[in-house]
């Protein structure tokens, strides 16, 4: 199995200017010849802690209909629980290789939960220069303790102080999109199954990359939830596709990068936009990221919301189970 792991081979890659051919884009997505280095608008930042509720709700809008990301600043989450999150998962991807390997995802099982490296099916056979760890983190429910890591020791305290601090902003969100569309600020979360609503994190590890022009760590896609609250390390690489560019997202320190996923877009019929992204790697450095994905419980029934829908703007996407959705989504088939 180490052989598979992208941090194995970048070890081996190290010495070499070259990368395994699996991990070479094709000319049309490779980041040194795709990427635009002129003047970008920057992804919007939204002040939480601005007293004018109205202002805020209007830039979570704005933002969520123009570019369908934006970053998150006072947010009310304590610069210490995002470190300890961040120091504990940075140790487990420093833990030897088999004591990792002891969380891989299970090929038959129904979760995404475990260590992995390959997640979505690729049409061309290509792979994404990333290693990831999945768990659920909410509700109590679907939390499955004997899949978080036993090492470092404060793994699970520091993800469930970071949850706690999570849930409020995730409905501070919901909320102010809500309201955005003119419906009552609990409409949009109740539609996505309310206190039910799954919290999923990912760890994702970027390991140095000797042909950063060549790779990228995760390929230009949108999100399934119907929100990701993501806080990065340091080191840049989220790029996000606007305006037929393909730009590099200012790093904000202390803040959380909030995406519009699917499930947003379908609820609001459109109104709100699922953003496309993809992920980019460094030749010097590991870049990390934490995404919280926020999505509705499999078998709950999604679609647009019927106050959004009428003879003037009929139904744009189809209803169904999140499950299905999810299956056709992974699985790359049309939805």
């Amino acid at each position: 199995m180490e052989d598979e792991r992208v941090q194995a081979i970048a070890s081996l890659s190290k010495a070499l200017d070259t990368i395994p051919s699996e991990f070479i884009r094709s000319e049309h997505e490779r980041p040194g010849t795709t990427t635009f280095h002129g003047p970008a608008p920057e992804i919007p930042v939204v002040d939480l802690a601005d007293p004018d509720r109205d202002r805020v709700v209007q830039a979570v809008v704005k933002a969520g209909q123009e570019w369908g990301i934006f970053q998150l600043v006072n947010h009310g989450i304590p610069a210490e629980v995002i470190k300890e999150v961040q120091r504990v998962g940075r140790e487990f991807f420093e833990l030897p290789q088999e004591e990792k390997e002891a969380y891989a995802m299970k090929p038959e099982s129904e979760t995404l939960e475990g260590y992995g490296s390959k997640l979505q099916k690729d049409l061309e056979g290509k792979k994404a220069w990333v290693d990831f760890f999945f768990h659920n983190i909410w509700p109590q429910s679907r939390v499955n303790p004997s899949i978080w890591p036993k090492n470092p020791p404060s793994y699970r305290k520091a993800n469930e102080d970071y949850t706690k601090c999570l849930l409020r902003v995730v409905d501070e969100v919901l909320a102010s999109l809500s309201l955005g569309l003119g419906l009552e600020e609990q409409v949009l979360k109740e539609a996505l199954g309310g206190e039910d609503l799954e919290l999923l994190l990912k760890i994702n590890y970027y390991p140095p990359c000797p042909r950063p022009d060549l790779a990228l760590g995760v390929v230009a896609h949108t999100d399934m939830s119907a929100i990701t609250m993501l806080v990065p390390n340091e080191v840049p690489g989220l790029q996000v596709f606007k305006d037929g560019h393909w730009s590099d997202a200012k790093y904000v320190p202390n803040a959380i990068v909030v995406h519009i996923g699917d499930q947003i877009e379908i609820v609001s019929n459109g109104k709100y936009k699922s953003v496309l992204h993809r992920t980019t790697v460094n030749k010097e450095k590991v870049r990390m990221s934490w995404p919280v994905f926020c999505s509705p419980p499999e078998e709950m029934v999604v679609g647009p919301l019927p106050q959004l829908v009428s003879n003037e703007s009929t139904a744009k996407y189809k209803t169904k189970k999140y499950k299905d959705y999810r299956y056709c989504k992974i699985n790359k088939l049309p939805q």
